[in-house]
């Protein structure tokens, strides 16, 4: 019977353990409501050396930084400008960055809501979370978070962007 006893108790501390475990990787409030992709790029600076349009997680002050997302309905169809009133980049430091929807590549490949941001010159070193805010056209609202691993979080480093050769 003890037996019994404990190996229930411990099936319980197994499921509660995968239960909390499950519900930390929901990224989205409310779930299931939009989904997203996307992805960090290094944003041209006039002056600066690319390549740019690459992904990157770290970022010098100066240097820009390009957010590209696709937001996407339970049934796989795209929020488009039509699907969402607005798509906004908040910045832990509190900071907003309004997405734009439009065409992307010349001749145009694709089809993203995407904007871009130059790092301040005093800008502080250091991790810079951010969460996606989409408004559907309901007015109700949909937030999105990146992965936080410290590897691949947003970071603002120190250091001075490349900058191309004069020319002479």
């Amino acid at each position: 019977m003890r037996s019994a006893a404990l190996c229930a108790v411990l099936f319980s501390i197994v499921l509660s353990a995968f239960s909390s475990t499950a519900s930390a990787q929901i990224r989205t409030e409310p779930a299931g409501k939009l989904f997203f992709e996307g992805d960090l790029v290094r944003h041209m600076v006039e002056g600066q050396v690319g390549p740019w349009c690459v992904l990157q997680s770290r970022f010098k002050r100066g240097e820009g930084i390009a957010w590209r997302f696709r937001a996407l309905l339970p049934d796989g169809s795209i929020a488009d400008d039509t699907v969402l009133q607005s798509l906004v980049v908040e910045l832990g430091s509190g900071d907003t960055i309004p997405m734009e929807y439009g065409p992307h590549g010349n001749p145009p490949t694709d089809y993203f809501w995407a904007n871009s941001w130059v790092v301040p010159a005093n800008y502080p070193t250091g991790t810079l979370g951010y969460k996606v805010i989409a408004t559907m056209q309901d007015d109700s609202v949909v937030t999105w978070e990146p992965f936080t691993r410290p590897a691949s979080v947003l970071a603002i480093v120190e250091g001075e962007p490349m900058m191309q050769a004069a020319n002479q």
